[in-house]
């Protein structure tokens, strides 16, 4: 990671050691909005086990707070009884989940393998362009890694309903409609109503352009490398009559050509009979 990326927040904090044990927050000390507070009891509802209710209890909490803030992550503990910690632990992990304010709304678009070689790239310069240019505010605008909607590539959610296939002409029209607080490009959407993924699909209007790659260890020399002369006793101290045979461990024995079974040299056989 180069020295101009930002870790994650939290990644770089060395562990508290003398910090108290993490706690369950008692509910009469935890102020819960009643309709967040019914959504989790919901979500856990429908579990065996409550914890399996802990993705789509932090997703009600950023839906009430725009972020899983450590209050909404002490608000969901206190409902769920588990500790802040734990439902840290994997909104930190999950990328749909935010873990620093970012905006109420969101504009995610994916760049991922289907969508790149589609030149969403470029899509996504172009939206964030017009986002600046229009002053689109409260929105966070970023690539994903991938929206699992390939077939409608190059696509984009924005507050999760997906659209596409988008092109670099749609950039303007799309942002507009995002500030304004319209749907974004009706009828194009996975779940409109008439929806269907057009035939043949639209080609890419410029070459996709792909990111340099560069081995991690620096680049291989053009020049040969001069092996030194190995030194030493050879590692064999005679030579083997028919390496890696199938089935053995084989270290100069004689083995039959046909069963594969270990021969007894005939000196030894002589020393037997004597």
């Amino acid at each position: 990671m180069s020295p101009e990326t930002p870790l994650p927040p939290g990644w770089d904090d060395a562990v508290d050691l003398e910090a108290p044990p993490a706690t369950i927050p008692d509910p009469a000390d935890v102020d819960v909005p009643d309709e967040l507070r019914r959504e989790i009891e919901r979500l856990m509802s429908l579990y065996p086990e409550r914890h399996s209710a802990t993705l789509p209890a932090l997703g009600a909490a950023q839906r009430v707070h725009g972020w899983c803030s450590p209050e909404a992550l002490r608000q969901v503990a206190a409902v769920m009884q588990v500790t802040p910690a734990f439902l840290s632990s994997v909104a930190t992990f999950y990328d749909m989940l935010r873990t620093e304010p970012s905006g109420s709304r969101y504009v995610y678009v994916c760049t991922s393998v289907a969508c790149h070689v589609r030149n969403a790239k470029k899509i996504y310069e172009a939206i964030a362009e017009q986002a600046e240019a229009q002053g689109l505010e409260d929105v966070e605008v970023r690539e994903f890694e991938c929206l699992g909607a390939c077939d409608m590539a190059p696509m984009a959610s924005v507050d999760g309903r997906y659209v596409g296939p988008l092109s670099t002409a749609d950039a303007s029209e799309f942002v507009r409609q995002v500030k304004s607080g319209e749907t974004v490009l009706p009828g194009r959407g996975l779940a409109d109503p008439g929806f269907s993924i057009p035939f043949p699909a639209p080609q890419p209007e410029e070459p996709t352009e792909h990111p340099s790659a560069h081995a991690a260890g620096g680049e291989w020399p053009d020049d040969e490398l001069e092996v030194p002369p190995a030194e030493g006793p050879p590692p064999h101290p005679k030579p083997i009559k028919e390496p890696l045979a199938p089935g053995t461990s084989y270290a100069g024995e004689h083995i039959d050509p046909f069963t594969r079974d270990v021969l007894e040299d005939e000196d030894e056989e002589e020393e037997g009979e004597q």
